[in-house]
């Protein structure tokens, strides 16, 4: 099971959230349920962006157990502490492939299945130095497209490392939608062409998911809804 949670700190707040980037490395390095966590701040606009929200910021936790399902305990008392929403999405990885920082932290994962449901896909990557001015030259179009296609429900910009270290997390209404932008597209289409013709990235990796459980909130409203 994997958890993706995004936490919004109040207004002039901000610095707390990346304060939090340090405080949280050590409860969760020691805790024994979570077997691979990723510490990130978010884009401003739903998808890779250059210019960082000071006030959201998201965990990535992988459990050890599949029906561990608890945030830990340091983190949630310091999330009430300084009054933040938070949106947490429950994941069960189907499909991928791709390494994040040399591992398989969702495990081996098939190609494809037969899951025709409500979909999330995570995209990361690490994008080569020489390479960041062509990447970062073709993000706002795509992101545009993306937010007004047929299917999409809401995504979320994130990244370990401001402009290289980066990864979108979207929700779609099924395959067939995400498939669309992602392959009939043509801008989009064209930039996945580039990214292996031109080798802009030294690792990457794409997994979708079937969401699990979705509940809190992020802005004043949850932005996913898993239906009954």
């Amino acid at each position: 099971m994997t958890s993706i949670i995004i936490v919004r700190y109040p207004r002039f707040m901000g610095w707390v959230g990346f304060l939090s980037m340090a405080v949280f490395r050590l409860p969760l390095w020691i805790n024994p349920n979570i077997s691979f966590w990723k510490l990130m701040g978010t884009g401003k606009n739903g998808s890779f962006d250059k210019t960082p929200d000071w006030r959201q910021w998201a965990v990535l936790l992988v459990h050890e157990k599949k029906d561990f399902q608890e945030t830990p305990a340091f983190l949630t008392f310091w999330w009430k502490c300084f009054r933040c929403e938070q949106w947490t999405i429950l994941l069960e990885p189907i499909e991928g492939h791709g390494l994040w920082d040399g591992k398989q932290p969702f495990g081996k994962l098939a190609k494809q299945t037969d899951y025709s449901g409500p979909i999330c896909v995570l995209t990361r990557a690490t994008i080569r130095i020489q390479k960041l001015h062509r990447f970062w030259s073709h993000v706002d179009a795509i992101a545009a497209k993306m937010a007004g296609s047929d299917g999409f429900i809401t995504s979320i910009g994130i990244g370990e490392i401001p402009w290289i270290k980066q990864a979108t997390f979207s929700i779609w209404t099924n395959k067939e939608a995400m498939r669309a932008f992602a392959y009939q597209m043509k801008d989009h289409a064209e930039v996945v062409v580039k990214t292996k013709k031109e080798n802009w990235y030294s690792e990457e990796m794409f997994v979708r998911f079937k969401p699990i459980d979705s509940f809190g909130t992020l802005n004043g409203y949850l932005p996913f809804k898993i239906k009954p």
